[in-house]
């Protein structure tokens, strides 16, 4: 080897080898400090551009967890808004059958009337509950329904039942005989806006059943063969009853809920004023299958659900109204259960209202099922998709500690080696002596 005095390559190419050894060994170090084998897209460009995108996702997916929290919380409230409005449903029912008893005066139906009268008062109150400033089951958190009409349908009576059958000749649905006489009285109620109109009769040899359908002036009465349409429903598809077979439906002949009749109650006794019960059975069983409503524009809730643009879920409620509920008219005429006739009408009408507000609780029911699947799916995405980013991400501390200890050793190594290189140049200076 040459002895040279301007250029120590030896220790040229140490340093060059201890600054490699100590850029290593920072890498190695930040690696250890973070946990992560990826700082930064100068330690590996596209695992790192496809981290970036997961850990976007991540957050995002998370939002949509803490969206899906929020829109349980309202739910709930709906729902409680609901099932508060069901109890006093049940306590309006127990107070029309209580003033249908005569052992009651006329002051206790007095008495039992200004208690209805606050129920449904409350059942406003009810509707008006609110999430964050937004009321819930007023009405105006809707879907797009076009105004649709009052249907009551009865399927007690025999199939081949007509509206022009004569009352004497009815049947029931298994065809045994209403055995009605033409001595027998009828009394048929009904109750509008609101508003209970009740009138009575003798059955006679000439009246039929449309006679009695035809009181309630608002209605189309119309009798529904098996497999065809009663008419079409809020969303303006055709509407049949539940299992395609016939029966009797008495169809509002104007929509909208200032139309709609809540109840309607046909009673036969017999010529004592005893009460028949088997026809009586049959043919007071005209139950709500569709609810009046007022048309609306697209009003729904919408929940976000999804990391993606429109990915949601669509929900409408209902209008929990009294006045909705038909326990209310649109000049505040209450349901009046203030004489036993009233009381008769107003048990129908207040099946009818539970109907309605079962409904609605059904609905919200299924939503909130829905988002706790909806929720579970997230957090399955987001830990899925946390796994995967860590697999790219997160460092091997085993690994890592390895590279560290070599890179350590390495430039401690070079270290010593400068030294050494240094050393051979300075023995020139022994021949210089």
């Amino acid at each position: 080897m040459s002895m040279v005095v301007k250029h120590n390559i030896d220790a040229l190419r140490v340093i060059n080898l201890l600054d490699q050894n100590n850029s290593m060994l920072q890498k190695n170090l930040g690696k250890v400090a973070s946990g992560m084998k990826i700082n930064s897209a100068q330690d590996d460009s596209a695992p790192w551009a496809i981290s970036e995108r997961m850990r976007m996702r991540i957050r995002a997916l998370e939002q949509d967890n803490q969206n899906i929290e929020n829109d349980s919380a309202l739910m709930k409230t709906a729902e409680g808004a609901v099932a508060s409005t069901i109890e006093l449903l049940k306590a309006l029912k127990e107070k029309a059958i209580n003033s249908a008893n005569d052992s009651n005066t006329d002051e206790d139906r007095i008495t039992i009337q200004k208690e209805v009268d606050q129920f449904i008062d409350q059942i406003d109150d009810n509707a008006l509950v609110q999430f964050n400033g937004k009321y819930l089951i007023d009405g105006s958190k809707n879907n797009v329904v076009s105004s649709s009409k009052t249907i009551l349908l009865n399927q007690s009576l025999a199939t081949d039942t007509q509206v022009g059958s004569g009352l004497t000749a009815l049947n029931n649905r298994v065809g045994d005989a209403l055995e009605i006489q033409s001595t027998d009285k009828y009394t048929v109620s009904w109750v509008a806006n609101g508003v209970t109109s009740t009138t009575s009769g003798t059955v006679g040899t000439e009246v039929a059943l449309q006679s009695l359908l035809s009181f309630a002036g608002t209605f189309t009465q119309q009798t529904t063969a098996d497999a065809s349409a009663i008419g079409t429903d809020k969303f303006n598809m055709e509407l049949y009853t539940p299992d395609k077979s016939s029966g009797i439906a008495l169809v509002a002949s104007t929509a909208g809920v200032t139309q709609q009749i809540s109840g309607f109650t046909i009673s036969i006794t017999d010529s004592d004023g005893n009460v028949k019960k088997a026809a009586n059975a049959a043919l007071d069983q005209f139950k709500q299958y569709q609810r009046a409503e007022n048309e609306t524009g697209d009003k729904a809730l919408t929940f976000h659900s999804g990391a993606e643009a429109n990915v949601a879920i669509k929900v409408g409620l209902g209008d929990m109204r009294a006045e909705a509920l038909g326990l209310k008219g649109p000049n505040n005429e209450r349901l009046s259960v203030a004489t036993k006739e009233n009381a008769n009408a107003a048990i129908n009408v207040i099946e009818n209202s539970l109907t309605k507000a079962l409904n609605q609780q059904i609905d919200i029911g299924s939503v909130l099922s829905r988002l706790d699947y909806t929720k579970s799916n997230i957090i399955t995405a987001r830990d899925n998709d946390q796994e995967s980013e860590s697999v790219i991400r997160d460092a091997d501390m085993a690994k890592e500690m390895t590279n560290y200890t070599k890179s350590n050793v390495l430039l401690q190594t070079a270290q010593a080696m400068l030294a050494q290189a240094n050393q051979n140049s300075s023995a020139v200076l022994s021949l210089l002596r």
